[in-house]
């Protein structure tokens, strides 16, 4: 019952090596497209000697809403996952599979037992907390407003929930289902609160419309991933596979922390080549 038991320690140092460079492969591939989208939507009318900088910050602002829908995306499966683990222990211990437990294992259960929905609640705001600490600390996107990171945030539940109803499909229903409804319920009450009006509610709308495209970039760098993951045998289908979606979302975010950290060297060159023009 310990983290071991749910990750693959064949996994080694130089497999980890391997899926983190075809993750970098495949997140370059991503914002290669994403570039090619900036420069068919870039306005024409815009002077040619400006063109150079105006196509930088639109691929950037593209960029940074794809990075906080892998970062949002990420901080809502750690809630996922979190309670599909705490739930299999408690069902081992229910049953009598699991063996004796340590005072903390014991501790655990019975906080279960007796405060799920508390727990359930404290998980979700941890997972906020996370998310907040990545994209504004440890992957500051300066770029997107308050705004902005909240409608990813939003789509990041719909992302999690289409995974879900994937996993419900091909797994057990009683493991994803409770996680799919408080989502659902998240969902809702974003789209409707008591003083929100029927303007508020389509602009919600229509804001969540527009970055659909970002969802969709996920889930297939995400779905990818996860087939490559799994085919090579670097994730076990007994750890549950939400545990090798949970895994993938981790590499996608060390990944993009070192684009990241390339992009500001990259940016500071720019901006002192342009102060020169």
């Amino acid at each position: 019952m310990s983290v071991e038991a749910y990750l693959n320690p064949d996994f080694t140092i130089f497999k980890k090596l391997i899926f983190l460079l075809v993750t970098l492969a495949l997140i370059g591939i991503g914002l290669g497209f994403i570039y090619l989208v900036s420069m068919m939507v870039l306005d024409k009318d815009i002077p040619l000697r400006d063109r150079k900088w105006a196509l930088m910050g639109a691929f950037e602002d593209k960029s940074q809403r794809l990075f906080e829908m892998i970062i949002a995306g990420t901080s809502v499966m750690s809630f996922s996952c979190a309670y599909v683990i705490i739930n299999h222990v408690y069902t081992l211990v229910q049953t009598g599979v699991a063996g004796s437990l340590t005072p903390f294992e014991e501790n655990l259960v019975r906080l279960w037992t007796d405060s799920k929905d508390f727990v359930l609640l404290f998980l979700i705001c941890m997972s906020c907390v996370i998310n907040t600490i990545l994209d504004s600390l440890i992957i500051p996107l300066k770029k997107l407003s308050k705004q902005e990171k909240a409608t990813m945030r939003m789509l990041a539940m719909f992302y999690v929930i289409i995974l879900l109803m994937y996993l419900n499909y091909i797994g057990d229903e009683s493991q994803y289902s409770p996680v799919m409804m408080y989502y659902f319920g998240l969902m809702v009450g974003r789209f409707v609160y008591f003083d929100a009006s029927f303007k508020d509610f389509l602009g919600a709308l229509k804001n969540m419309f527009f970055n659909l495209p970002y969802m969709a970039l996920n889930l297939i760098l995400t779905g990818l991933l996860c087939w490559f993951g799994f085919s090579a045998g670097y994730f076990l289908e007994r750890n549950y596979f939400i545990m090798g979606i949970f895994y993938t979302h981790l590499f996608l975010l060390i990944c993009i922390f070192l684009i990241h950290i390339v992009w500001m060297i990259a940016r500071c060159a720019s901006d002192r080549k342009r102060d020169n023009y």
